[in-house]
């Protein structure tokens, strides 16, 4: 029975190979690159950086032309705080992609993470003029140029998306309650951010290190959070 099952098992391979060409056929590296790009992508949700990593790079020596396996190492890359890496994997889907907004937000991503908040603006806002709806662009944006001191711009378009998404969008509601904060106006303030229904915002290390706010925004919401908690 075994030998049986293995020759039909034999034969519907070679009938397949026949059918399709075989496997040097031209379809069969983007095929079994994208296997392994999909490795990497489900890996890299579980939290395996290195496994997925290492998946994206052999996704990229299967089929260099695809740009999904770059723009996904460079998502991992930022992760791992190799902010350089990430950035000039961004930069090499934009070379042959350069109406890509999403790889316009990673890039300003990976330059904030690199501490360049002037630069992270100004590639945020390359991915909202590209896909003027990419609201966590636009918020991203909002909280790079409160970084650099442009407070009433920050403020406006904070509340300008609140106004589109009054009660999904906790990050921008959480960063106008910070700027808020610091501009003095506490009673705002304080309104605002009992309607932040997300418990991470109260996290400072995941809002630090995951979410990676800008330093001036978490210090805002840190000192709201430290005169609430004497209150209580």
């Amino acid at each position: 029975m075994h030998s049986t099952c293995l020759t039909w098992h034999r034969r519907r391979r070679c009938g397949a190979r026949l059918e399709y060409g075989g496997l040097d056929s031209n379809w069969v590296p983007d095929l079994v690159g994208r296997a392994w790009g999909n490795r990497g992508n489900a890996r890299s949700r579980q939290g395996k950086l290195q496994q997925a990593l290492a998946d994206y790079n052999t996704s990229i020596g299967i089929c260099p032309w695809s740009v999904d396996p770059v723009l996904n190492r460079g998502v991992v890359l930022e992760a791992l705080g190799r902010w350089d890496q990430a950035i000039s994997d961004y930069r090499a889907v934009l070379a042959v992609a350069p109406e890509d907004p999403a790889a316009w937000n990673n890039l300003g991503n990976a330059s904030a993470g690199a501490g360049d908040w002037a630069a992270a603006a100004e590639y945020y806002g390359k991915a909202t003029q590209l896909a003027p709806a990419f609201a966590f662009a636009r918020g991203n944006r909002a909280l790079a140029l409160y970084q650099l001191g442009q407070d009433n711009a920050a403020i406006k378009e904070m509340r300008s998306l609140l106004r589109k998404f009054p009660d999904s969008f906790p990050d921008m509601r959480a960063a106008l309650a910070a700027a808020l904060w610091e501009a003095g106006l506490q009673a705002e303030a304080e309104a605002e951010w009992q309607r932040v229904n997300d418990p991470r915002y109260r996290d400072r290390a995941w809002l630090r290190n995951e979410r990676r706010w800008p330093p001036r925004a978490v210090a805002g919401l840190e000192a709201l959070l430290d005169i609430r908690g004497v209150r209580s």
